[in-house]
């Protein structure tokens, strides 16, 4: 839209199953997204206009709702969701606070899909190996990207917390602040744009996979939670005297109830299960546990004021208003009915079968298929639709061959 078009209030509209398309291009049938596929109305949010640093013509991106024509928010749209699930919260008189840490990996340009991704060249000439994580070297040659990374973000408002070479092979996180729910996811869909904007202008490739590469680790999206009452902001999972509180064990028991019925949400693609399939540091269980990465729900080493829970299920390519929306109404399932959750767990352990979590996406749109759970959570339009949308994908993927059955089971009798 021309920016005069846009301070002259011009309403932009969209078609409403456009909420809906996959991630090759195709729909799912019109039932799901009303058979007239009439339009939505798409409501810039006033704090959420940014002009673009990187871009040499001067070019704003605006981030909007999408409401239905009668004015109400639209069920399909995930911010909506998350602005729901926010006001249910503040109905009880509570305000809940979360922060985000995205992996991602920073590759040389891949022109064929068929090859393995490739860190770059190095200022050595030599492409890293593996041996780099929570390094300060730059012999990687990023310094230049990261360095207008740094800018751009603070042109766009968002404040960092920490930055960091990670376990994989040429992979960084960010750690962005703690906040509004919404902000945090705000934040998070602008800072992913950012960094594939800003790679482009390098040379560089940036991918938000869940495992781009194999024999390394995934790319997490974590996502911290605590709950503030509104009004004092005291932290409502401890008490006076620094210990947790009934509404903490609630929370931590709500997630636990609902992240098998939930895992499509958290992991929405099949490359979502080769991060998951590895088990350590990427948890695929709903056991909660103090300071143990091998949780699903990890309680990290705090003061009582900043005591949180840390869902470590999610990955990169999760879409963040929807795994903040799903991990926040699955706490606060957990808090409406007083539900306690298991005892935690310490060092190595068996992950019981009522805490497993679905390993494929088939399985899990199975269980989110079978959910009473999550059609209250989230209304049976939005799931339904969800569940379509992600069936077309896995449907398209079956329809190839990879090439490691092509290696290994051609020479099978």
């Amino acid at each position: 839209m021309t920016a005069e078009g846009f301070l002259e209030g011009r309403r932009l509209q969209m078609a409403r199953g456009v909420l809906l398309q996959c991630i090759m291009g195709g729909y799912p049938p019109a039932r799901f997204y009303g058979c007239d596929d009439g339009d939505l109305a798409l409501v810039p949010d006033p704090a959420q206009i940014h002009r673009l640093p990187w871009s040499q013509q001067p070019r704003a991106l605006a981030i909007c709702d999408a409401h239905e024509l009668t004015g109400e928010s639209s069920s399909l749209s995930t911010r909506g969701q998350l602005k729901a699930v926010i006001a249910r919260y503040a109905a009880l008189g509570l305000a809940p606070v979360v922060a985000t840490e995205l992996e991602f990996f920073v590759f040389a340009p891949n022109t064929d899909p068929t090859q393995p991704f490739q860190p770059p060249l190095g200022l050595d000439g030599r492409r890293e190996d593996g041996h780099s994580a929570f390094s300060i070297s730059s012999n990687n040659g990023l310094r230049p990207f990261f360095s207008e990374v740094y800018a751009c973000m603070g042109a766009l408002g968002l404040p960092r917390d920490t930055f960091m070479h990670e376990m994989g092979v040429s992979q960084f996180e960010i750690n962005l602040l703690h906040g509004d729910p919404l902000l945090l996811a705000d934040q998070t869909l602008l800072f992913k744009h950012l960094l594939k904007e800003v790679a482009l202008k390098h040379g560089l490739t940036v991918v938000c996979m869940a495992k781009p590469l194999a024999h390394t680790p995934g790319s997490s999206m974590h996502i911290h939670q605590s709950i503030i009452e509104i009004g004092s902001g005291r932290n409502v999972f401890s008490d006076k005297a620094g210990e947790p509180t009934a509404t903490f064990r609630h929370f931590i028991a709500g997630q636990q109830a609902g992240m098998a019925d939930l895992t499509a949400l958290f992991a929405p693609n099949v490359n979502s299960y080769q991060r998951l399939c590895h088990p350590y540091a990427s948890p695929n269980n709903a056991c909660w546990s103090h300071d143990n990465r091998a949780a699903g729900l990890r309680i990290p080493a705090s003061s009582p004021a900043a005591r949180r829970v840390e869902n470590r299920l999610p990955g990169a390519d999760a879409n963040p208003y929807l795994a903040i929306a799903a991990s926040l109404a699955a706490g606060l399932y957990g808090i409406e009915h007083k539900l306690e959750p298991g005892e935690p767990i310490q060092g190595e352990f068996e992950v019981p079968d009522n805490l497993s979590l679905p390993c494929t996406l088939h399985a899990a749109l199975e269980r989110l298929k079978r959910s009473q759970l999550a059609k209250e959570l989230f209304g049976k339009e939005f799931i339904e639709g969800y569940i379509a949308s992600k069936t077309m994908e896995l449907t398209s993927f079956f329809d190839e061959i990879t090439p490691w059955e092509r290696r290994v089971l051609a020479a099978q009798a």
